[in-house]
This record gives structure tokens, sequence and C-alpha cells, in this order.
């Protein structure tokens, strides 16, 4: 079994019961391995997280380098909407809910850091790119939690004004 199958099934358990579910017999299970198969590749819960939230930064920020756009904003913001489309944002939501310990979201704090800083300087308007990364957190977090309440294109188009 590979280890993207074993993330998938626990983000998939993740979604499906909640973070009290996540455990690594259940996690086995829903991959339809041994717990021994899954020790191979995380050796705990916290390693398993661990592997899932390093994976979700990796996505995004490969994500962001595949947009044609004139700046990293403009690939920040075209990342963000490809994101909210796809459903990837939904990883995002479970997949924090299951990290109880802080230290496990220190490479979230990390990516947002360097998402939000990468190149302002070489922005037209670098006060104006801050304002839109920010506000693409604001369209993650609605787009995770509630999503029918926003015309994402209308907001994708006005931020894009902005710039």
């Amino acid at each position: 079994m590979r280890r993207d199958e074993l993330l998938d099934a626990a983000e998939c358990l993740l979604d499906d019961q909640g973070a009290h579910a996540l455990t690594l017999a259940a996690v086995a299970d829903r991959a339809g391995v041994s717990k021994g198969g899954l020790l191979y590749h995380f050796a705990s819960k916290e390693a398993l997280v661990k592997g899932m939230i390093e994976r979700l930064i990796a996505e995004f920020d490969a994500l962001v380098a595949a947009q044609d756009e004139s700046t990293y904003t403009r690939a920040y913001l075209a990342a963000t909407f490809e994101a909210v489309q796809s459903g990837r944002l939904r990883r995002w939501a479970v997949v924090t809910g299951a990290a109880g310990d802080p230290a496990l979201l220190a490479p979230i704090r990390e990516a947002l850091a360097r998402w939000h800083l990468y190149g302002l300087d070489e922005e037209p308007d670098p006060a104006t790119s801050r304002i839109v990364r920010l506000a693409c957190e604001g369209v993650w977090e609605v787009a995770t939690h509630c999503p029918s309440i926003v015309d994402y294109s209308e907001v994708r188009r006005r931020l894009l004004d902005l710039l």
C-alpha cells in the first residue's frame, strides 16, 4: 500500500466520522491493510496527521506554482479558487481539525507566513497584494464551513480588479 493511499484513507475517515474516530486501527481498516502495514509508513497517529498536513501544504505549493500568472499574488488567488472548485478545502478542514496538538500545526503556520510574505516587495502594490492574500484566507474559511453563501466567481473577479 502506498503512503498516499493511507493518507487518503485517514482523510476520508476524518471527513466521515470526525477527529475522535482517527485511530491507527481505524485508518488501517479503512485502507484495507494491517495495522503493521500502516505502522511501516506512520509510526504514530501524530506522524499520520503530520503526513496529512505536509501533503496538503505541498499540494497547495504545487497548485500555486502551476498557475500561469504574472505575480505571486495572482497565482495565489488563482490557486485558492482552483482549490475551492476542486473540493480540496474540505481536506484542510478535516486535517487541521485532527491536529489537536498545536505543535502539529506548526508547518501550517510556517506555510501561511511564507505564502503571505513571499514576493510582496516585487508586487506592483504590496499593500493591496497583502489584502488580496488575506481575503483568500477568508474565502478558504467560508468555503470550508459554509460554501453556499458566496458567489465565488464574483469574489474572484473583484479581487482581480483590486490587483
